[in-house]
């Protein structure tokens, strides 16, 4: 386990009960309210100093409604950091009006919108789609990527297209861990790795594997390559949970970590486990 607070840079907080998140319905084992009292029963030993709340892919309309309700959590619980809210950026230009309500909210500094459920891998680079991340630049948010491993290359390209926005790729791209495959996502990997504009969060790993009998070997390679691309200047840790938990537990993902990382330098890790994603996400800018 670090020996220092660490910032997680990817927790999702929701309750249904309050806004509705369909998809819920087909994981059963995380449909349930998952708060920051839940939060602090997961993560046992590990000191958490900051948090990075991720949008939880809410029911279509309540997206501020949900950001709302993560800045009313904040209130409560100072560990809340930072809000990554959803904003629907396939609305094009448009979605400058959305971005601007939640430019009123605090601690909002970052937008995600959903990729990894198109069927299309070109989905991303439809011209609107485009039109709105960089709106995303404009209202000073970074732009969270949620893909999948076929998906990385359109990924790389919007990249390209937005060389004024901060993008940050979540769960090394949804590699084929389960299936064991490498190729063509090592290769992609590298590739969006070139460009200057965007940081990898080391998160959802455990979940693309098999989630009853994977192993740490089974990790390891995805890591390490993540990290080889990216440098620890550039990647920062993420917990994704409570998704994490169809896999492993809070400190069991992070045992994982120790494992792939044992021989680093203590200022390398307090890169990767806090500085990043402080950096990252403007966590205590005023």
């Amino acid at each position: 386990m670090p020996n220092f607070p660490i910032v997680d840079a990817h927790v999702h907080l929701y309750d249904p009960a309050r806004i509705a998140y369909p998809w819920l319905a087909s994981v059963p084992a995380i449909d349930g309210a998952f708060l920051p009292a839940d939060f602090d029963a997961a993560r046992g030993p590990v000191a958490v100093e900051s948090l990075v709340f991720v949008e939880v892919d809410a029911a279509p309309g309540r997206e501020l409604d949900e950001a709302r309700f993560v800045a009313e959590l904040a209130e409560e619980d100072a560990r809340i950091g930072a809000i990554v809210a959803s904003a629907p950026v396939e609305r094009g230009a448009a979605v400058a009006e959305d971005l601007e309500r939640l430019r009123t909210l605090p601690r909002v500094t970052g937008v995600r919108r959903l990729i990894q459920g198109h069927a299309d891998p070109a989905y991303c680079l439809a011209p609107d789609f485009v039109a709105g991340v960089r709106e995303v630049g404009r209202a000073g948010f970074t732009f969270d990527l949620c893909i999948r491993h076929w998906q990385l290359a359109s990924a790389t390209e919007l990249v390209r297209r937005c060389p004024d926005v901060s993008f940050v790729l979540d769960h090394i791209a949804k590699p084929p861990i389960a299936e064991g495959g490498r190729e063509p996502w090592r290769t992609e990997m590298r590739a969006i790795a070139e460009l200057p504009n965007v940081v990898l969060k080391v998160s959802g790993v455990v979940t693309e594997a098999d989630p009853e009998a994977w192993t740490v070997e089974d990790i390891r390679p995805y890591v390490e390559h993540s990290l080889d691309c990216f440098g620890f200047a550039r990647c920062l840790f993420g917990s994704d949970w409570p998704v994490v938990n169809l896999a492993a537990s809070y400190t069991r993902w992070i045992e994982v970590l120790d494992e792939c990382l044992a021989g680093v330098p203590e200022a390398e890790l307090r890169r990767f486990y806090r500085d990043n994603a402080i950096r990252t996400y403007s966590i205590g800018a005023a």
